[in-house]
């Protein structure tokens, strides 16, 4: 089709095709207010960047919507130039024309024609949304303004007209009104239309009350805006009591009218003709089945399946949908020719169905909206069989005959049909079958300690299925490896897979994804004991709402949408699983937070197993209800079961005496195969195999494992962590040249920095190391201070403890209250035999302040043991390995003490963990005379 452009003599109009606008000729409405003059302009915008006029003008006349806007952007700077000088309008040039009445520059009070030079309009065709498979006919008006300078003010004086054949002739329109706080020099709205015409109007914001009056043949309505600063509600309230800062009006009688007028679109009599492709569908399908139920699945099966999602708004697209021949022809269709296609299929079979008109995101506000059917965006099926209500929609993914009778969360909609219609909300109830069926079976039988070894099968359907499946067909292996490792992070975590497997089922509607790697442990020390959950209820249920505000006392809360998950956990414990029990509430069968909830869990024989079933079917939980409904999940969170390891359960420093090795073995074979995978693009096997060998003191092992990392991707961290490792082995030369090279890769690195002071300070040059420091404190900055008291702690153990008392007395001084340079000034005198009275002071100080004392403990230990109080730094050494059981330093202090006090068997055990967890502790403690 042409499109054209003609500009007017006297007014400056952009015409296109179905009305032409005469040169000398008004346009609907005056040119602009009378109050709107260049001199007002300029008054109005101020100094400030940004709008200073926004006028904004909609007629209602007859099926016609004319939309006249008056816009005025000051422009103060260089970027704003480059940002707006380029002005462009769209519209729909099936329903009306673009018209452009004026476009001035405002300099010094005096306006600038900017077309009078002879610029002229640019019109494109761009299809902004279609990447989201949309296809909209939307034409753009564009042209670079010449000429502008900064500190000018741009005015666009332009109209639009709208006129949709396919509502009947209603007219129907919306505008989005400025709230504050927005900022705007000067604004306006109002709406007209014809005085005999039966209009409905609505500002859905509140703290607007306009009044209509009749000024000539019309009624106009003006808004002052900008409108007050919209309420502020809870993000968990329902989606009605949302206020949008908008006007709606239309034409319709009434909700009834709106279905009227829609129904004839939506007519399926002779839409699927004797012997067409189509009709041969119908009738496979009939002959495939008796039951009308697995009919309908058959036939939502193909559109979803056979007919893929566009988006075609051209040409009257808006509202008119496809014909099913054409649809199923050229194999597209958007929710209009999707449901108008399963529509035809299903009353061919005799299946009562109607179409039913929808809004995605805003359904919960139909009710209160004003009739038209731009209340809606969204069209799908509702099939009735034996009384109860399917909802079908056409442009979802993977539905099958098991998910057939799940509900939407759509909230109201709007049947179509002839005789007219209410709106009705549909009744959700949760889907029949899992969207995420996740089954995890985990050997942890060497130790508490080590990562988990996990045997995976994931079932997933519906949408998310088809999204992973038409993902992964899209991809190459590698692309489609990596995406299904990222899905699965989401619900296991991190891990390096030995195998992954994703296998799509068409007919099911599903893929089933199979895997087997090694994750993070899931154990963790808590209130001095090793435990783990069990359940995924304290990550996926939390209910806080605030209805404090006296505003909100009223308001429910609305829940999450329709959904069902499934997780089996079965893990097989260390030691046949002696000594490990449950503590909370292992079953459960209750609803709370809006969730269903179903648990079993059994531990017998060595083997945790546990099934739980999550649910929801997105009620509201009144206001008065909330409350006591905070208390019961807050409860039932507070009992969720943990797996609780006994105190002598086998440790990472045990395991050579660990009753299986089978977890050990397959960790260690599922790295080496990983880590000879790995290249420059994915070291991520390489350092977690890493850190898992320092974890379980093979340091040796781990600098290897680093080495190679570093030859594919050297990094800070690596070589920090090669350092670290070679210091451990004695290897003082080597572990220094990794922290210079680190530093190299990372010059302003702290890490590095101070590993390159503590190593050459070991190794006799204390001075060089303190200049290190010193260096870096002569800068200043935000990390003076850390270097100070990094320098201070060097000092302290290479050099003259006084002076690095001395610092921290003056570092103390400003920061009073630190409990980490209060338990580093401890640490100093006890290493170094002196002030131990206010030594311990200082650790006593610092573990009042602190949250986590283990280190300070094993400070206040050593001030005991130089002091030859055995038994109170044997109670700070118990307590303090009661938080860290692997802590090289305190085992090493307490095998000092076991010695002293006879216990020998004892102080051959710690000395055995101290020297394999972290072997340079009795290098460093011989420097202070300390020997076991």
């Amino acid at each position: 089709m042409t499109r054209w452009v003609r500009w007017a003599l006297a007014t400056t109009m952009l015409v296109a095709p179905g009305s032409v606008a005469m040169a000398g000729e008004q346009p609907l409405y005056q040119p602009a207010p009378e109050w709107i003059t260049p001199a007002k302009l300029a008054n109005a915008s101020g100094t400030a960047a940004g709008l200073a006029i926004l006028d904004m003008q909609q007629r209602i006349d007859g099926a016609t919507v004319w939309n006249y806007a008056d816009t005025a952007m000051k422009l103060n700077t260089p970027e704003e130039l480059a940002q707006y000088s380029n002005v462009t309008v769209s519209w729909a040039p099936d329903k009306g024309d673009l018209i452009i009445h004026q476009l001035v520059i405002v300099r010094d009070g005096a306006e600038i024609d900017a077309l009078a030079g002879g610029q002229k309009f640019t019109v494109l065709r761009r299809e902004q949304s279609l990447e989201q498979r949309e296809l909209t006919g939307i034409l753009s008006a564009t042209l670079p303004v010449e000429g502008l300078r900064a500190g000018d003010i741009l005015r666009l004086r332009m109209s639009t007209t709208v006129k949709d054949d396919a509502l009947g002739g209603r007219a129907q329109a919306t505008m989005p009104l400025i709230a504050e706080p927005a900022r705007v020099g000067q604004a306006g709205y109002k709406l007209s239309w014809r005085g005999g015409e039966a209009m409905q109007w609505k500002v859905q914001a509140k703290g607007a009350d306009p009044k209509a009056r009749r000024v000539g043949d019309f009624m106009e309505l003006p808004i002052p805006v900008p409108l007050p600063k919209p309420t502020e509600i809870p993000e968990d309230a329902p989606i009605r009591y949302q206020r949008l800062p908008i006007i709606e009006a239309s034409t319709f009688a009434d909700w009834a009218d709106v279905s009227k007028i829609m129904a004839p679109l939506y007519a399926t009599e002779g839409t699927i003709a004797d012997g067409s492709p189509l009709a041969g569908e119908v009738a496979a399908i009939m002959k495939a089945t008796d039951d009308p139920v697995k009919r309908a699945a058959m036939a939502l099966q193909l559109v979803q399946d056979k007919v893929r999602y566009l988006a075609v708004g051209m040409d009257g697209g808006n509202y008119v949908p496809q014909t099913p021949t054409k649809t199923w022809e050229v194999r597209y269709g958007d929710c209009k020719a999707k449901t108008l296609l399963l529509l035809s299929m299903l009353r061919a079979m005799k299946i009562d169905a109607e179409p039913v008109m929808a809004h995605a995101a805003l359904g919960d506000m139909i009710p209160q909206r004003v009739p038209s059917a731009l209340a809606f965006n969204h069209v799908l099926v509702r099939a009735t069989i034996g009384g109860e209500s399917l909802w079908l929609d056409g442009t979802m993914l993977g539905t099958r005959l098991g998910d057939i009778r799940d509900t939407p969360a759509l909230g109201y909609v709007l049947p179509v049909r002839s005789t007219g219609a209410a709106p009705e909300k549909i009744a959700l109830r949760a889907p029949a079958r899992p969207v995420i069926d996740l089954q995890v079976d985990a050997d942890e039988s060497t130790s508490v300690d080590l990562p988990s070894v996990i045997n995976l099968d994931m079932v997933v359907r519906g949408q998310l299925a088809n999204l992973l499946t038409l993902a992964g067909s899209q991809l190459g292996p590698k692309e489609a490896r990596n995406l299904h490792e990222q899905f699965l992070q989401h619900y296991v975590g991190e891990a390096q897979y030995d195998t992954l497997v994703a296998t799509p089922d068409a007919n099911d509607g599903s893929v089933t994804i199979k895997a087997r790697g090694v994750f993070g442990s899931g154990w963790h020390r808590e209130d001095l004991r090793t435990e783990r959950w069990m359940s995924r209820v304290p990550d996926m249920i939390a209910f806080e709402p605030d209805r404090a505000r006296a505003a909100w006392a009223d308001i429910p809360v609305a829940t999450a949408a329709p959904d069902r998950a499934r997780y089996r956990l079965r893990i097989r414990l260390p030691d046949g699983g002696r000594g490990y029990t449950i503590d909370g509430e292992a079953p459960l069968a209750d609803r709370f937070a809006g969730f269903d909830v179903n648990r079993s869990a059994t531990l017998a024989d060595g083997i945790l197993t546990v099934d739980e079933t999550l649910v929801t079917s997105g009620i509201e939980i009144p206001a008065t209800s909330v409350a006591a409904e905070r208390d019961k999940v807050a409860t039932i969170l507070a009992r969720t079961p943990r797996l609780v390891a006994p105190d002598n359960a086998t440790r990472r420093w045990g395991l050579a005496q660990a009753a299986s090795r089978t977890q050990l073995e397959a960790i260690n074979a599922i790295y080496k195969k990983k880590a000879a995978e790995a290249d420059e693009e994915n070291v991520t096997a390489l350092t977690s195999s890493a850190s898992f060998q320092q974890g379980i003191g093979d340091y040796k092992a781990a600098a290897a494992t680093l080495t190679r990392q570093i030859a594919l991707l050297p990094s800070a961290e690596a070589y920090l962590d090669r350092a670290s490792a070679r210091r451990e082995m004695s290897d003082l030369a080597g572990a220094l040249a990794d922290a210079e090279e680190a530093r190299k890769l990372d010059p302003s690195s702290v890490a590095a920095i101070s590993a390159i002071a503590n190593l050459t300070a070991e190794r006799g040059d204390v001075t060089a190391a303190a200049k290190l420091f010193d260096d870096r404190i002569a800068l200043g900055g935000k990390t003076r201070d850390d270097y100070r008291m990094l320098k201070a702690a060097m000092v302290g153990e290479f050099g003259d403890a006084k002076a690095a008392i001395d610092e921290l007395d003056t570092l103390i001084a400003t920061k009073p209250g630190n409990p980490a340079m209060l338990n580093q000034r401890c640490w100093v005198k006890a290493t170094r035999n002196i002030q131990l009275d206010t030594a311990l002071k200082d650790c006593t100080s610092a573990m009042e302040l602190s949250d986590s004392t283990a280190a300070i403990l094993d400070s206040r230990a050593l001030v005991w043991i130089r002091m030859g109080r055995d038994e109170d730094a044997l109670r700070d050494l118990d307590a303090a390995l009661l938080q860290v059981p692997g802590m090289g330093s305190s085992r090493f202090l307490r095998a000092i003490v076991y010695k002293r006090v006879g216990r020998d068997a004892d102080a051959a055990t710690d000395l055995a963990i101290a020297r394999q967890m972290s072997p340079s502790t009795e290098r460093d403690y011989a420097r202070f005379g300390l020997k076991p």
